[in-house]
């Protein structure tokens, strides 16, 4: 039988035990050998730049027949042999790591923009000459090609779709210029969006990312690169641990298309889309906000053409849901060129699907640059106050011009907004235009009056109204309708 003292010191044991916790709440013990292996994989990326001409001593503004231009002439050409520009070397923070042995090279666009060369320098002290193979400003990445003397290491993509928040990651770069640096911390969150692109779904981390590290790799502990830092939080420039890496689910696919092409190609639908807001849902009679609502469709894009409509709200594409607006341009631009897709919408209370066949983003954007509409019919005329606050008038040349209202935008004026009435609070400004009452177009003062009227009596709480601004940008808003005098609750 055992002794009482051996009870109380097994009780003792176990106690320490539970006080500390299960093992898997604990971190690494260590990552010394994990960052031996992988810290030979990334690089520091340098540049150089023809030097401005702020940067350089200004030849002097000399009068004609100037006895000192011999003298000027002959010192300057002293400081530019062969009357070349001088060249200044530029000491960037970049980083970078190398996906094949051969000398393929991985980094953020922005560390090499505007670079006329491009050097990589290797964890043992060499230097090599890059080359760009390309870039994507979109997601702020650029692949490069160097030609080693022998193969170098070299690391792969993993799944950051696999991450979660709480994993460990682990970060090599070259923060302020110090050369290889490991920091170690969390992934604090994903699918952040911080305005950075189209495409925005960064990885959070508390890893100590600094100036320098933009270009370097955010790894897992199996050693596979999940994500490429790129931004910082920081109002001193310093880490404060909110630090953005681009997804690897991300990169990959636009390094392997730089790699291929030269270039990323991306699907493109033609529509511009809008977040659907509380208000929103209700006017389109959904139980909860989701889905990406299409305020505008391109002329002679996919969209149109298949049949997409302004006031749709599109809930899948290709068999992939659609839960927030900003969901949409992502999964659209990884989907093929010219595959044709259904995509989910939904209209005036019910569901359709609609087959479009996507065409390439480049030659959209060019399509959109290019599009113009026919001029405004030349009206006249004048609509007191709506229900809504607002004071509408007959869209005129003259009123274009006063506004300064694009050609392609076709409705009716707003000249003036009630500042106590329910559309100022909705940035609604006098010069925009009303496209769009209920989902019905209107070109005349009456025509708003006549919807919104009809609307009320069916008991709308609110009016959903497409608006323009003055280039052409469209928002779809719901706007909460006055009481007039033969109004009941």
């Amino acid at each position: 039988m055992r002794s009482l003292a051996t009870l109380v010191m097994l009780w003792a044991v176990a106690a320490m035990a539970l006080q500390a916790g299960p093992a898997r709440a604990q971190g690494p013990q260590s990552v010394a050998d994990l960052a031996d292996e992988l810290s030979d994989a990334v690089v520091n990326i340098s540049t150089s730049q023809r030097a401005s001409a702020q940067e350089t001593i200004p030849m002097p503004n000399l009068p004609p027949g100037s006895p000192f231009k011999d003298f000027f002439d002959e010192f300057f050409n002293q400081q530019r042999p062969n009357g070349d520009t001088p060249r200044r070397r530029v000491n960037s923070l970049g980083s970078g790591f190398v996906i094949d042995p051969d000398g393929i090279v991985v980094t953020n666009n922005h560390v090499i923009s505007d670079a006329d060369e491009i050097e990589v320098n290797l964890s043992d002290g060499s230097t090599l000459k890059a080359e760009l193979i390309g870039r994507d400003t979109k997601t702020d990445l650029a692949l490069l090609r160097v030609e080693p003397e022998k193969p170098l290491t070299a690391v792969t993509f993993g799944s950051s779709d696999a991450l979660r928040v709480g994993d460990w990651v682990m970060a090599i770069g070259n923060p302020f210029g110090l050369g290889g640096s490991v920091t170690l911390g969390i992934v604090s969150a994903r699918n952040r969006n911080i305005n950075a692109g189209p495409y925005d779904d960064f990885i959070q981390t508390d890893a100590a990312i600094n100036r320098g590290n933009s270009g370097g790799p955010l790894f897992n502990m199996d050693g596979e690169v999940v994500g490429i830092n790129t931004a910082i939080i920081s109002p001193s420039g310093g880490s404060i641990g909110i630090g953005f890496a681009i997804p690897a689910t991300t990169a990959a696919r636009v390094i392997d298309q730089l790699r291929r092409y030269g270039e990323v190609r991306r699907g493109w639908l033609g529509v511009r889309v809008q977040t659907v807001t509380d208000d929103l849902a209700e006017s389109f009679g959904l139980s909860e906000p989701r889905g990406a609502l299409v305020a505008d469709v391109t002329k002679g894009g996919p969209a149109e053409e298949a049949g997409i409509k302004p006031g749709d709200v599109i809930v899948e594409f290709d068999g992939k849901p659609v839960p927030e607006m900003r969901d949409l341009p992502r999964v659209v631009a990884n989907t093929a060129i010219g595959k044709a897709v259904d995509v989910v919408v939904l209209r005036n209370g019910e569901e359709q699907t609609i087959s479009v066949t996507l065409g390439d983003l480049d030659e959209g954007e060019k399509l959109i640059a290019g599009n113009s509409s026919d001029e405004g019919d030349d009206k006249d005329g004048a609509m007191p106050e709506t229900l809504l606050g607002l004071e509408l008038a007959q869209l005129t040349p003259e009123a274009r011009q006063r506004y300064g209202i694009d050609e392609s935008v076709d409705g009716v004026l707003i000249a003036a907004v009630n500042d106590d009435g329910p559309a100022a609070d909705k940035g609604i400004e006098a010069g925009n235009v009303i496209v769009q009452v209920g989902q019905e177009p209107v070109s005349e003062p009456a025509d708003v009056q006549r919807r919104v009227s009809a609307l009320v009596k069916e008991g709308r709480r609110s009016i959903l109204l497409l608006v323009a601004n003055r280039d052409g940008d469209m928002r779809f808003l719901a706007i909460q309708v006055e009481k007039g005098e033969d109004e009941n609750e």
